[in-house]
């Protein structure tokens, strides 16, 4: 079956991109070809792409990408990579995007900083090449990623064609885009879902918030639960030895890896604008290097440094875990206009400084690059800081002292390099203040054997939910905690039972954990899930 795929940015990094990278590699290994529009301007490290093709002399090209080279990315069979062709479409420039980021060779804006003229222009170059590809190779089904572009896209290019096609909505788009500007995104909406077969989504949640936002009474009927997957193969346990041994690797490779910063350069959150989002493997091998995997209990974030992940609270969660066990170590994974905030925080913690960190609470959004300059406070941050007691305060600054050696920030790592750093890991926290899709990183911690403490809210509640019915009723509670006033004290709560657990109940909890993630999220099933929702075979597909 030949499949089309718009999904219009990266394929590494954040988690739609890790979703099409993987979705397309796990319909090549079901024998399917597969048609993919990105604007990945490195496929030849994808070491699933037997082909790439972009319009950079004015027509398209393509170009056979060879042998996979060594180390590349989720790196497949000869006659699987021959399957998948990648396409860059010249989009002039500006690329519209839902939160600030950065990428080469183009100008990443948030929709809503982009002007009518610069989206309709986006939309345009997009569906004219998504014609040409449809014309060239003639799919049998399509897939469309993101409420807003991606399905006005598909449904433009396709015109004409009796192509059937679904939507995989991830979340970002409707939250940050389409709801908060209705009157420029709903009908740009509504155009690329009215011809859809099916439209997939990750929850529960997020199917009743696309519903209340285009009020479209066929919506329901055609609404069916599309979850991201996970590489069981990769994302796997280790023994305590392997899983050190992995990790030590780990921070030898980002070390002697390309573009890596030497020691005493300027730190990534001190870097001016752009640069708080780039990737330095020397900053995260020596973040590395600081991390005894043999002594600390490490627990880790990752995500993208921007407040709505909610890391903020996290941060100030760690004195208390601290408090009550010496050896914790938390490791920050990711990149984001937040980074800089968070240092301060951190610092402002270690420094007794509690009126500097409430400062920083009360500034919130508009400490991130790019954010707007208005102040928009971290509450439930602020809550936890005032209600301290004297004598809490007293004991919470002494731990919070330890905040520098205790809390390390390896900014950007990629998706594979997280397959080896998780099962060193003893917890994860995602400790989301807005809603997720799906809890992806959660799903991936799970695998590796590693507790996810999730936010129980949208869709990482209802991962919570799924991963609860497979563990000891013990460790059900350390699974989500409530974002609210509380949320300080519930995470370090949950962490810190966690790790004073007896040796049985980890052991049981860790094994639910990895065979619920085997049995309910394998890329497979998820990539047969895609072409069953593009051919409209509604029935063979849950309801959210």
């Amino acid at each position: 079956m030949r499949v089309l795929i718009f999904h219009g940015y990266l394929l590494g990094g954040t988690g739609s991109n890790v979703y099409n990278a993987s979705l397309a590699a796990a319909l090549a290994r079901l024998g399917h070809e597969v048609h993919l529009l990105c604007q990945e301007r490195h496929p030849e490290e994808l070491g699933f792409v037997g082909t790439a093709g972009d319009w950079d002399g004015g027509r398209l090209a393509l170009h056979e990408l060879g042998a996979a080279a060594p180390g590349s990315l989720a790196a497949g069979r000869p006659a699987d990579r021959a399957r998948v062709t990648v396409y860059r479409p010249d989009i002039g420039g500006v690329l519209p995007v839902y939160v600030a980021d950065r990428y080469e060779g183009v100008l990443a804006r948030t929709f809503a900083d982009c002007s009518d003229a610069e989206v309709a222009a986006y939309v345009e170059r997009n569906a004219a090449a998504v014609a040409e590809v449809a014309e060239r190779v003639q799919p049998d089904v399509a897939l469309a990623n993101h409420l807003v572009m991606g399905p006005a896209i598909l449904a433009r290019g396709l015109e004409g064609q009796s192509v059937p096609y679904a939507v995989k909505v991830h979340g970002s788009a409707l939250e940050y885009t389409v709801k908060p500007q209705p009157e420029r995104f709903l009908g740009y909406a509504r155009e690329g879902l009215a011809r859809a077969a099916c439209v997939l989504v990750g929850s529960r949640h997020t199917a009743e918030s696309l519903w209340t936002a285009l009020a479209d009474p066929s919506l329901p009927g055609r609404t069916r639960l599309g979850p991201p997957g996970v590489d069981v193969a990769q994302f796997a346990p280790r023994e305590p030895a392997r899983a050190r041994a992995a990790l030590e690797g780990l921070a030898a490779g980002l070390a002697r890896a390309p573009g890596a910063v030497a020691a005493g350069g300027t730190p990534a959150g001190q870097r001016a604008g752009e640069d708080a989002f780039a990737r330095d493997p020397g900053e995260a091998a020596r973040a590395l290097a600081r991390v005894d995997p043999q002594t600390d209990r490490l627990v880790v974030f990752v995500g993208k440094l921007i407040v709505s992940k909610g890391v903020d609270l996290l941060a100030a969660a760690w004195p208390l875990v601290l408090a009550r066990e010496p050896r914790a170590r938390l490791l920050i994974v990711g990149f984001g206009g937040f980074r800089g905030g968070l240092e301060r925080l951190i610092g402002a913690l270690a420094a007794g400084d509690l009126d500097g960190a409430r400062a920083i609470a009360h500034a919130g959004r508009a400490l991130e690059v790019d954010a707007a300059a208005e102040e928009r406070p971290l509450r439930h941050l602020l809550a936890f800081l005032d209600g301290l007691s004297d004598g809490e305060r007293e004991r919470y600054l002494a731990a919070a002292a330890k905040l520098p050696e205790r809390i390390v920030l390896t900014g950007r790592l990629e998706h594979d390099e997280l397959a080896l750093l998780l099962p060193a890991c003893e917890a994860m926290v995602v400790p989301s203040t807005f809603p997720e899709a799906f809890g992806m990183v959660a799903a991936e911690a799970a695998a590796c054997g590693a507790l996810p403490v999730s936010a129980a809210h949208s869709g990482l509640a209802e991962v919570s939910r799924e991963l609860a019915a497979a563990v000891p009723a013990e460790a059900v509670p350390w699974l989500s905690f409530p974002v609210g006033d509380r949320a300080v004290p519930a995470i370090a709560e949950a962490l810190t039972g966690w790790f004073a657990a007896g040796a049985d109940l980890r052991a049981r909890t860790r094994a639910g954990l990895v065979a619920t993630v085997q049995q309910r999220w394998s890329w497979e099933g998820v990539a047969q899930g895609v072409l069953a929702a593009a051919r409209g075979e509604l029935d063979s597909l849950r309801a959210p």
